[in-house]
């Protein structure tokens, strides 16, 4: 592993735990009126709120696995380069990545998140959603131990194709739409990346967090039924499948279930979003101050 990508890696770490420090409380509230009865809460403010509960969870979780994100886009990034400077395209850099070596360099990036972010949503999920009384995991290597020992391997990565599902298309179009704002302003005004402001970080943050959740928003409630399912038939399992949950929402509450939640993910995804690009790229100038 080279010394760039350590750096890329320990960059993507800083951003991951402004992404949860910023937007933890609103997924909270996101993910229980996704996952609550049709009719259990009128609208947002109506949610019980316990804003930090499975925090610990995503702070280690989430790092990880904004750290991986941003290690392979970059990594992708400069493979890419190299191709253009052979080919002559890209600028003298060869950084001006296409429209579509952008997309494949964001599929890339959520595949391999996805790998850690389907457990550590998971068990994250489960935390979030227990009763506040008795609950059943006392944390979250209490959850993992008791789903392992009764489940398996798959009982900890419940609901993962349609994590991979979500993880691929998201951040296909999440760096896609980052990366070309930051290239309009460096090919406007002239500059270098790191002479960029750190609001406009912020604003095309913000920018990417609003295109990723439109395009994944009912795939993200889908995943999140899934993993607040039972592990069997005798633990209250509703669903048999991905396809069979989609069905069966939308037979039994209609195309509205599919964007429930969706307004506390719209006011946490610019802060949330605008946080992690502006740690990462904080982060990223202080680690290589020449690049």
């Amino acid at each position: 592993m080279s010394i760039q990508t350590l750096k890329d890696i320990t960059a993507g770490t800083a951003g991951g735990i402004c992404q949860v420090l910023v937007g933890q409380p609103f997924d909270i509230v996101k993910v229980r009126m996704q996952t609550a009865p049709k009719g259990t809460y009128k609208g947002m403010l109506d949610c019980p709120l316990a804003f930090y509960k499975g925090t610990l969870t995503p702070l280690l979780g989430i790092g990880v696995c904004v750290s991986i994100q941003f290690g392979v886009i970059e990594w992708m990034k400069r493979f890419y380069a190299q191709q253009n400077i052979l080919n002559g395209l890209g600028g003298p850099s060869g950084l001006d990545l296409t429209g579509s070596q952008l997309v494949v360099s964001g599929v890339a990036a959520g595949l391999a998140n996805g790998v850690v972010s389907g457990p550590v949503e998971h068990i994250r999920i489960r935390l979030q959603t227990q009763p506040a009384k008795n609950p059943t995991y006392a944390g979250p290597y209490d959850a993992i131990k008791k789903i392992f020992s009764s489940h398996g391997i798959q009982g900890i990565y419940k609901g993962q194709a349609v994590t991979l599902l979500r993880e691929s298309t998201g951040y296909g179009v999440y760096f896609l739409a980052y990366e070309k704002l930051v290239q309009r302003e460096m090919a406007t005004k002239g500059i270098k990346r790191d002479q960029i402001s750190p609001l406009n970080s912020v604003l095309y943050g913000a920018a990417a967090g609003y295109a990723l959740w439109a395009v994944i928003y009912p795939i993200d409630m889908v995943k999140s039924r899934m993993q607040t399912d039972g592990f069997s038939p005798s633990t209250g399992q509703k669903y048999s499948s991905t396809w069979n949950c989609v069905s069966t929402v939308w037979r039994t509450e209609g195309i509205k279930a599919f964007t429930r939640g969706l307004g506390p993910t719209l006011i946490r995804s610019p802060f949330a979003n605008g946080a992690t690009f502006l740690g990462f790229e904080m982060a990223i100038r202080v680690l290589s101050p020449s690049s």
